[in-house]
């Protein structure tokens, strides 16, 4: 093996707890994964963000703070996190006219009962929330 491939492997694997323990609580999008939480009658809290999106840090910390501080968000809901490089020309992001990232919505049957685009305000993502409540 060589030394470049080694020291990237290494490191790589240093960095997968740190990763795993970022996204606790966390649904990683794969495709189907919404339908069947849908179908199964789970209330789900979608966020379509990238990586390098400052707004979509903020809109997490946000979210991850009111779930801290309101276990029943967490009780109520699946939260599903939809990677925005990868998805953003995907159906999942098409069907539901998902304009950008850092958009938050909240899905329960075939329903959408709200939705934040770019929205970094406490108040507004706390009451998104408590509509899937």
């Amino acid at each position: 093996m060589k030394r470049r491939t080694f020291i990237a492997l290494a490191t790589a694997i240093s960095l997968t707890p740190m990763a795993a323990l970022a996204d606790e609580g966390w649904i990683t999008y794969q495709p189907g994964v919404i339908a069947e939480l849908l179908a199964n009658g789970d209330t789900v809290f979608v966020d379509y963000s990238a990586t390098w999106c400052s707004t979509c840090k903020a809109q997490g910390r946000t979210i991850d703070a009111l779930r801290d501080d309101n276990p029943d968000f967490s009780a109520a809901m699946q939260f599903v996190r939809v990677d925005w490089d990868t998805y953003g020309r995907e159906d999942v992001t098409t069907s539901r006219n998902i304009p950008r990232r850092s958009t938050l919505i909240v899905l329960r049957g075939d329903a959408e009962l709200g939705r934040i685009v770019a929205g970094t305000r406490r108040a507004d993502i706390q009451a998104l929330l408590e509509l899937g409540v």
